[in-house]
């Protein structure tokens, strides 16, 4: 009789299990695309390549939302409701003053996600688009000002004015940022925006699935992207190379590589679940890399990361991901490591909220099943006797 691979139970009798749902294929959508053999992203018919070279956050968050880009008018009206939504209940700010201030500023963002619900009781429950430009305007003024509260600062209020980047970077620092810089995050936001079925995403349409609101649809999805094995990965490649900057910049990244995989530590940055070549986004941020340290004079850091790419390639014939090369991007950019996984979201939000959308518009509950392996019908001992 023939065995299923993962339980040994006859799968005859038991249905197979495609442990995390590999190959599963759950939802259609029209919001991503992603040939993993060619290493190919498309947002909505545009690959990524190309959005990249001509787009903006904005711009994709329309095209996410709407299944289309914008005209300019379009355009002009988004952007304005994003620059004007920025500001926080005080509720929310409160909170960022009053909560622990060693707590992960994801599990903060987390929680004053969830609190912005109290915001938009006066909209419709089918207001799906104006509630996701409420959200996607307030979470950059949410991680700006938790990370200033705990440094000690005070909060800069957002302008009304400005990209969402230019803004980021504004309330983050306390001054304007450069051309250069709002040009460099803003690419970063757009690489991140979408990315298929992956698990926060498939969070956040679960959740939407049993027809909750669009705000706890997206604070699931912030629970799942906050896992190391996630979003988080990128802020486990910036420790990484964090160790490597401990050793001081002769630091040897080859030997420190071999090393870990000699005593069987993961290489955080390295592979992908549906990429079986390099990813994509990954070259753009390459190419960042190299030229913010050029700039902000961290060269060991791209060198170290590109002594690293070499050897996985040569010992273990894996290439990087997105997170490899985010973490360099950012850390140039003065951001702190913990922060990374929260510019993710601030970019997510986008392909959350359109995935929320679409499965709105065609809506079935998710309800998988479960191989439920335990003894059945057994005598019941009383308690003296256990």
């Amino acid at each position: 009789m023939s065995k299923d691979l993962h339980t040994g139970f006859d799968e005859t009798i038991y249905p197979y299990i495609n442990k995390g749902l590999d190959g599963v294929v759950a939802f259609s959508t029209t919001k991503s695309f992603i040939d993993g053999q060619a290493g190919e992203l498309i947002y909505e018919g545009y690959n990524i390549d190309v959005l990249a070279e001509n787009s903006s956050f904005e711009e994709v968050c329309f095209l996410l939302w709407n299944d289309r880009l914008p005209n300019q008018e379009e355009l002009d009206d988004l952007t304005h409701k994003l620059q004007t939504r920025r500001g926080l209940p005080q509720v929310v700010i409160d909170y960022l003053h009053a909560v622990d201030k060693e707590s992960n500023p994801m599990s903060v963002l987390r929680t004053a996600t969830s609190m912005l619900s109290q915001t938009d009781i006066h909209l419709p429950d089918d207001s799906y688009y104006e509630k996701a430009i409420n959200i996607t305007a307030k979470l950059p003024t949410i991680i700006a000002a938790f990370s200033r509260i705990r440094s000690g600062q005070e909060m800069v209020m957002p302008k009304e004015t400005g990209s969402t980047a230019f803004n980021f970077l504004y309330m983050l620092n306390g001054e304007e940022p450069g051309t250069q810089a709002e040009k460099t995050l803003d690419l970063c936001l757009i690489l991140h925006a979408e990315h298929g079925m992956n698990a926060s995403t498939f969070t956040c349409r679960t959740v939407a699935g049993t027809l909750s609101d669009l705000y706890s649809a997206v604070t699931g999805a912030i629970g799942a992207l906050k896992g190391p094995l996630h979003g988080g990965a990128n802020t486990a490649v910036m420790k990484m190379l964090m160790e490597l900057e401990a050793q001081g910049k002769d630091a040897d990244a080859v030997a420190f590589t071999k090393d870990k995989l000699a005593k069987k530590e993961k290489i955080m940055g390295f592979g992908h679940r549906v990429y079986k070549t390099f990813d994509p986004r990954a070259r753009h941020l390459q190419k960042m890399a190299q030229s913010l340290s050029e700039e902000t004079g961290h060269e060991e850091l791209y060198r170290w990361s590109m002594d690293m790419l070499t050897t996985m390639k040569n010992e273990k014939n894996i290439d990087p991901n997105v997170d490899f090369f985010s973490a360099t991007v950012y850390y140039s950019m003065g951001i702190q490591p913990d922060l990374y996984t929260c510019i993710f979201t601030m970019s997510r939000i986008s392909g959350w909220a359109g995935h929320y959308m679409e499965q709105m518009a065609n809506n079935r509950l998710v309800r998988p099943r479960a191989l439920y392996v335990g003894q059945k019908n057994q005598d019941y001992p009383p308690i003296e006797s256990r």
